[in-house]
């Protein structure tokens, strides 16, 4: 069983501007990254484009309609400071959300073992009718809530390891016992939720948060002290990565002390704990990452070790 690699093109039209961080060359040095001899067993595919249904099961339809009404034929429009659409805005949204769809699919479908959708814009900060932070729709929610929706899931958590917390998941599932929410985080920090005792309606979010300037050891600590036990004994059917890498060391937008290192060790837990109550089923999906070359070796490494590759 292999892994399978999402991408589309509309990733690399979307262009809120030559100064905003979240720019299509990043996904242009994570297609050069996975070109190389030690990806050539990954599965390749196109990530779809989703419909309004899948979008409509996490996003109110009026939301979903003033984006659709609010996309513009030529210019940028702002939808919030940094937030920006343009012509080709609503479709690399909508493929980025039909990527983590198609995942789901081919996952638990036993076509691959799991599966990375490298796409942009990212999706974790998107709440069920706000735009914000870089994010339209919330691909990890679209996708934990196609598994229930079409599959028949009872039970899918998300993992985010962005070193910005996830309020968009949180806000979507707060009051959601089938879907368990945690997050490793920079606190303080954008956009400003992410305590500890922020725990849900049912205790099925679980913050982990990190202070400014922790690395490799507060990082695997607040993994196997708290992600990882409440992720076994939520024992998901299912499990979604939200895979930002800008809690890596050389991120410009944000002061955690992360390596490669670290991503590969979590990716390995994650996908232990995976073993162990979901037959192996991970779905990960991209979210944050500014810095182009620690970006593209943090993907590598994610992929590489998703593929049961060694380092």
């Amino acid at each position: 069983m292999t892994t399978l690699l999402l991408t589309h093109r509309s990733s690399i039209l979307h262009d809120m501007g030559s100064f905003h961080p979240e720019r299509p060359d990043r996904i242009r040095v994570i297609e050069r990254a996975l070109e190389v001899e030690r990806f050539q067993s990954l599965a390749r595919d196109t990530a779809p484009r989703a419909t309004e249904e899948q979008i409509i099961r996490v996003h109110s339809k009026a939301y979903f309609d003033n984006l659709v009404a609010a996309s513009p034929e030529t210019g940028t429009i702002e939808l919030d400071s940094d937030t920006m659409m343009m012509p080709h805005t609503l479709s690399a949204a909508l493929h980025s959300a039909g990527g983590a769809v198609k995942a789901v699919d081919e996952v638990l479908g036993g076509h691959v073992r799991n599966a990375f959708v490298a796409t942009r814009p990212p999706g974790h900060h998107a709440e069920i009718s706000t735009p914000m932070g870089f994010c339209f729709f919330n691909n990890a929610a679209v996708a934990a809530r196609h598994a229930q929706a079409v599959h028949g899931l009872t039970r899918v958590a998300i993992m985010d390891f962005d070193v910005h917390h996830g309020n968009g998941t949180q806000d979507i599932f707060w009051a959601d016992p089938t879907v368990m929410y945690a997050s490793t985080h920079e606190f303080p920090h954008y956009p400003g939720t992410g305590a500890a005792d922020e725990r849900g309606k049912f205790n099925t979010i679980v913050n982990a948060p990190l202070q400014s300037g922790d690395g490799s050891h507060e990082f695997r600590q607040a993994m196997s002290n708290i992600v990882l036990p409440r992720l076994r004994e939520f024992a998901p059917e299912l499990l979604i990565i939200s895979a930002g890498f800008d809690a890596h060391a050389r991120d410009p937008l944000g002061d955690l002390r992360l390596t490669e290192a670290d991503f590969i060790w979590a990716t390995r837990e994650l996908m232990a704990v995976a073993d162990l109550t979901a037959r192996g089923r991970v779905v990960s999906v991209l979210e944050g990452g500014y810095d182009l070359d620690s970006l593209s070796r943090s993907v590598a490494a994610h992929v590489h070790t998703l593929m049961g590759g060694a380092h």
